[in-house]
């Protein structure tokens, strides 16, 4: 089956070559601080949900999964869920072998059921694109489909949030009246990111603004039984709205200790 082999091309001795060059250089840049990693249980199954930062140069997975590994081990694999779009080129190859699949309920349930953690970010670019004034709000764009995977698989949501990506340039707006008006929505962009930073200032996607150094502080919450807390048919929009307020509420607990922007 298509989804088992999306899996299995996962390498270990790969991801522990590259996290130990990348790791350090992500974690000294962001100066990064990865909290409760043990939240995550120690064996079986996990969905870790997380909100997305840091537009197109998203550090987030970079900074998270050294602190996986460095917990669990290169025997428990973490899988990364990513929109088909970014297989691309040689990186598809190398992205695979790292982990990461495509964002899809098949391949998320057979990593699942193999009793892999698997990392996803529901909000995708439109999370990532979030305007900096309003970085402490967790918005998944009414996508809920992360919690029918988990439910269908047995497993535990284990919410993560992370600040400080966001202060990496100044993200201005998503531009969502931008692709409307561009008739982009056609093609199925909703969005057109305005955004200033070095070394190009103002940036509509492109060219890149280089991220600035801001501290990033990622945190793993406790996670959630979703039968056991919501019965065996829970419902769904339900789930999603507790999900999403406990991650707000660490979100803007963490945003309470920071004293400066980019500083942290």
């Amino acid at each position: 089956m298509a989804h088992t082999r999306e899996t299995a091309k996962w390498d270990p001795a790969f991801t522990e070559q590259f996290g130990k060059a990348v790791g350090p250089v992500i974690k000294r840049w962001y100066r990064a601080e990865v909290r409760n990693v043990e939240n995550i249980p120690a064996t079986g199954g996990a969905l870790v949900v997380s909100n997305h930062s840091g537009g197109m140069l998203t550090p987030d997975v970079l900074i998270f999964a050294p602190a996986f590994y460095d917990r669990f081990g290169y025997e428990r694999p973490l899988y990364t869920l990513a929109h088909y779009g970014l297989f691309i080129g040689p990186v598809d190859g190398w992205l695979r072998r790292l982990g990461v699949i495509e964002a899809n309920r098949e391949n998320a349930a057979a990593a699942l059921r193999s009793g892999a953690v698997v990392l996803v970010f529901p909000g995708g670019d439109y999370d990532s694109y979030r305007p900096t004034f309003s970085a402490n709000t967790i918005d998944f764009n009414g996508r809920t489909g992360y919690v029918r995977t988990a439910v269908e698989a047995g497993v535990p949501i284990v919410p993560t949030v992370s600040i400080g990506a966001q202060e990496t340039q100044l993200f201005l707006s998503r531009g969502n009246w931008l692709a409307r008006k561009l008739g982009l929505t056609k093609a199925r962009m909703d969005i057109l990111p305005v955004s200033f930073g070095f070394p190009f200032g103002f940036s509509v996607i492109f060219p890149p603004n280089l991220p600035l150094p801001a501290k990033v502080v990622t945190e793993v919450l406790e996670p959630i039984d979703v039968t056991a807390r919501f019965g065996n048919d829970p419902d769904v929009d339900e789930v999603d709205a507790h999900v999403r307020g406990v991650m707000e509420s660490a979100l803007k607990r963490l945003a309470g200790e920071r004293r400066f922007p980019v500083l942290g």
